[in-house]
């Protein structure tokens, strides 16, 4: 499957804000957001003429690097939430939330959706007793999401125990470190989620 195999770090700097898709480097003194904060390329200090539809196209890319979907498969989540009986943006939001990886980061079972998906692709977490490799799966209320049982001893997971409690866990989900367990108590309504876009500019961009 296609991924985006470059620097991190300048999809933070193009987006002209952290991403956190590093982990725990964004947060030290090493991130190069804090010393570049300006668009990566020759004329990334220029000043850029921000029309709306370079808003829009901004907003857009921004939640595509934020959960770490390509184009195609962001598209689709738009079209699927077209279909549905509430505000376009706010289920798309949804339905980006609901995918495992990002679950597996939210709970603080990994230190970036990278490392999420990359876990979830090897195999080592169960949703209600199925094993799951598929990052995109998208789990539903009262899923009960495990860690599976010779997984449990393997580093990420030692350190996700060893820090439990450090990152908060949104009210959607409760996470159990002693036993390496997220339960799903609801899928999430925009006013708890935190990630920092502005999902009505993704609907009028898609919309024209």
């Amino acid at each position: 499957m296609a991924r985006y195999t470059g620097a991190d770090c300048r999809r933070c700097r193009r987006e002209k804000m952290k991403l956190f898709l590093k982990g725990s480097k964004c947060d030290g003194p090493k991130c190069p957001f804090e010393s570049r904060p300006f668009p990566p390329g020759q004329h990334g200090r220029g000043r850029t003429k921000e029309t709306e539809y370079l808003l829009q196209l901004r907003e857009k890319q921004k939640a595509r690097r934020v959960y770490g979907v390509l184009e195609k498969q962001f598209r689709g989540y738009y079209e699927e939430a077209v279909g549905k009986q509430a505000k376009t943006g706010e289920v798309l939001l949804q339905i980006l939330e609901s995918r495992i990886d990002n679950v597996v980061y939210r709970a603080g079972y990994a230190s970036s959706r990278d490392q999420a998906r990359q876990l979830v692709k090897h195999g080592h977490f169960t949703v209600n007793g199925k094993k799951v490799d598929i990052p995109s799966y998208r789990v539903k209320e009262h899923d009960i999401i495990e860690v599976r049982g010779k997984s449990k001893e393997l580093t990420p997971f030692v350190v996700a125990q060893a820090q439990a409690g450090s990152r908060s866990v949104p009210a959607w989900l409760e996470a159990i470190p002693s036993q390496m367990k997220i339960l799903v108590h609801s899928l999430p309504a925009r006013q708890v989620i935190d990630t920092q876009v502005q999902e009505q500019l993704i609907v009028e961009l898609y919309s024209k």
